[in-house]
């Protein structure tokens, strides 16, 4: 089995005239919600091996964050295609990951609407409320959690994956995990 994590950036701030989209940083609620989805991600051992993200600031700050609330330390690569916003850009990244117990479990960190459109892509099956959470919005530290029945990354394809879990900042909030 493969599982693949999709992370949206945290929320930025849009407050800076003229500052260019890549550079934009987190602002305070962005800065709360990431440790509180890597905290999830800690709890419920949703771990990865490898993490891809954004060379953009927020999706770095947002990673920053996150690696914080966890034990690991997974090997991290920046990669500026997840900033291009392509979805078939994602599923190619994914079809070329590596294999072997350092890919098994891999971290995207990156934006919308290309997370939210790879993700509807890939996804065959899952839970119904986290189906239609995903189907809605994908909304800024929301965690989609993807599982592959395969051994090997090139071998994902659309609709060949399994929905875990749709996690946001809203619904962690919302509960008590």
């Amino acid at each position: 089995m493969r599982r693949l994590l999709l992370l949206r950036h945290a929320k930025s701030d849009r407050s800076v005239p003229g500052m260019r989209d890549h550079d934009r940083p987190l602002n305070p609620r962005g800065r709360e919600s990431a440790p509180r989805i890597g905290a999830y991600m800690a709890t419920h051992g949703l771990v990865p091996d490898l993490v891809l993200c954004s060379t953009a600031t927020r999706a770095r700050e947002t990673w920053d964050l996150v690696a914080g609330a966890l034990d690991a330390s997974p090997k991290v690569r920046f990669d500026a295609r997840i900033y291009e916003n392509d979805p078939g850009i994602l599923l190619e990244l994914v079809r070329t990951l590596p294999g072997g117990k350092q890919g098994k479990t891999v971290l995207l960190v990156g934006h919308n609407p290309s997370f939210q459109v790879f993700a509807e892509l890939v996804v065959a099956s899952g839970h119904g409320d986290a189906r239609q959470r995903l189907r809605e919005k994908f909304p800024t530290a929301g965690l989609a959690v993807i599982d592959f029945a395969t051994d090997a990354w090139d071998r994902v394809h659309p609709q060949s994956g399994r929905l875990d879990r749709m996690i946001t900042p809203r619904l962690l909030e919302d509960s008590s995990d």
